[in-house]
């Protein structure tokens, strides 16, 4: 019983956003939490899993909206492919802003990743994509330079590196990713729009070419509620 003044506040929630137009902003949070009569601290808890489904988002300084259902990107992850061929492959539409590409010096972590020597001369591709003019991913590729300039990339880059490197002609083999739940820091959250310390589902891979070097470390930063990956495994021993 005593989770059931929580989950009453989280029907009633739901109840709320339900009734709402997309795009309609939600009374201030001191507000909602007198009318609901709770706490602001139990209010932002709540609230947390509409924004996860991607009912809800909340803009810095301007407040709390309700957005529209958008279809979410259902993939395995046994096979590497880029958001814009899983995009593809469900008939939906999705599109790349903020777009920075530039040269920059190998830091530990990146210098790690690729096995190359701190201060090393890298690549770095940023971007965010959208699906329905929303934010839904960040994206950030690392590669060395000798691998990949700037000025490699055409005019009318999609803002997929690996599908690049692939039409490109570029010999990839695999892929190993780390997955987590993060919160969102500063300059990621202000790139998707939400509050610093969202909860995002984080992956860090790094790219091998055939002769097992690493080509690229991507970092990516989802919002939980418009992606769901899964895993297909066979059983052992068998």
């Amino acid at each position: 019983m005593a989770n059931f003044p929580f989950q009453r506040l989280q029907a009633e929630l739901a109840a709320l956003i339900a009734g709402a137009p997309a795009g309609q902003r939600l009374p201030s949070e001191p507000t909602l939490a007198q009318q609901l009569g709770t706490s602001r601290a139990t209010l932002r808890e709540a609230m947390r899993t509409f924004e996860v489904q991607g009912l809800i988002r909340r803009r810095q300084g301007s407040g709390t909206y309700v957005v529209g259902r958008i279809p979410a990107l259902d993939s395995g992850l046994e096979v590497l492919e880029s958001l814009e061929t899983m995009a593809r492959r469900m008939g939906l539409v999705v599109s790349v802003s903020d777009l920075q590409v530039e040269a920059i010096h190998a830091d530990e972590e990146s210098a790690s990743a690729l096995n190359l020597s701190v201060g090393a001369r890298l690549t770095r591709v940023r971007r965010v994509i959208r699906a329905d003019r929303r934010p839904v991913a960040y994206l950030v590729d690392s590669l060395p330079e000798a691998l990949l300039r700037p000025s490699d990339l055409p005019n009318a880059f999609s803002g997929s590196v690996l599908d690049f490197l692939l039409e490109r002609g570029d010999l990839l083999t695999t892929s190993r990713a780390a997955v987590s739940a993060i919160g969102a820091v500063a300059d990621v959250a202000k790139s998707l729009e939400i509050q610093r310390g969202d909860v995002l589902l984080h992956f860090a891979s790094q790219l091998y070419n055939d002769k097992g070097r690493v080509v690229d470390y991507s970092l990516t930063y989802f919002i939980p509620g418009y992606f769901h990956f899964h895993v297909v495994r066979r059983v052992g021993n068998r």
